[in-house]
């Protein structure tokens, strides 16, 4: 069996695109989206009459009505969600945060819905299945997108077989200073993880896909931040910013394998005992797809495995 498993999107369209494509360029059995799939930001495109006027990467642009669908494209490929609106709708989402969050909600789930419509276009007839595991930076209004889709799975909080390997899943993550939708202590991640685990028949056929990787490993390092959230030292400042809880459980059980993302920059493979620990990384901005391919064996376990971008 061949799975591809990939993470952190947040909302970019063509890194979306390019994991449905996953299936047939690798021969994928299993695709696996492993969390914050979703946008952070929306970009509104004021509608001033015969141009459209948005900011994007602190840049001022100003397209021609004929322009516009191209700039929404651009901005779906960067992660953000494109929003034609007109200049009065702008000033009264300025006065209400709460209207604002509102919107922000439904451009999400609309764009999810869409995404799950894409799955089943490109998919729906193959015996390729496919699993999200929503993470921290996802609303959780997407899990029941998710769930009404014909084709995506959603993984959250389930112990699933996948012919002779079983994968338990969850998104959610130790405390962040950004303090996002699905954060917990360490000790209510270990009690999220106990019915899962109590499932789970052989650990040495085991896959966790656990959204924050094992903390204290070189998966979980990122650039140290100071009080006001700035980069500390030009970023060469590195502390480990994973899960104990995600930690503490690869090293009592044991897994076969055990897959992360979260931290961006914490790309990489490393062994926690008989447990291959993997942080595929993220490049969304740029519309790459990091992502590794992994080969199982009834026999062997992981046959082979590989880190892959593009």
């Amino acid at each position: 069996m061949k799975l591809f498993y990939t993470t952190d999107l947040h909302g970019s369209e063509v890194c979306w695109r390019k994991f449905l494509n996953a299936a047939a360029f690798y021969k994928a059995d299993v695709l696996i989206c492993g969390g914050d799939m979703t946008g952070k930001a929306m970009i509104p495109l004021v509608d001033e009459g015969d141009h459209f006027e948005y900011a994007l990467s602190g840049r001022q642009q100003r397209v021609s009505r004929d322009e516009v669908a191209d700039a929404e494209t651009l901005i779906q490929r960067k992660g953000y969600y494109p929003v034609r609106m007109s200049s009065s709708q702008v000033a009264e989402l300025a006065k209400d945060p709460n209207k604002v969050q509102t919107l922000f909600t439904q451009q999400m789930c609309k764009t999810v819905e869409r995404w799950m419509d894409m799955a089943e276009d490109k998919l729906g007839k193959s015996p390729v299945r496919i699993f999200v595991s929503p993470g921290n930076d996802d609303e959780v209004e997407i899990d029941e997108v998710i769930a009404r889709a014909t084709k995506v799975e959603l993984a959250e909080g389930k112990c699933i077989d996948l012919g002779g390997f079983e994968m338990i899943s969850s998104g959610w993550a130790n405390p962040t200073p950004w303090h996002t939708y699905r954060e917990a202590p360490e000790d209510e991640l270990a009690r999220r993880m106990e019915p899962m685990l109590g499932q789970i028949k052989d650990m040495s056929r085991a896959i966790f896909n656990f959204h924050p990787p094992p903390y204290g490993t070189n998966l979980d390092e990122a650039p140290a931040l100071d009080e006001n959230l700035k980069v500390m030292h030009g970023g060469k400042a590195l502390r480990h910013v994973g899960s104990t809880a995600v930690r503490e459980a690869i090293d009592k059980y044991q897994p076969m394998l055990s897959l992360h993302g979260h931290i961006h920059e914490g790309k990489g493979v490393t062994r926690l005992g008989k447990t291959l620990a993997i942080n595929t990384g993220s490049a969304y901005e740029e519309g790459i797809l990091m992502s590794a391919i992994l080969e199982l064996d009834q026999r062997k376990g992981i046959k082979s495995y590989q880190l892959v971008s593009g």
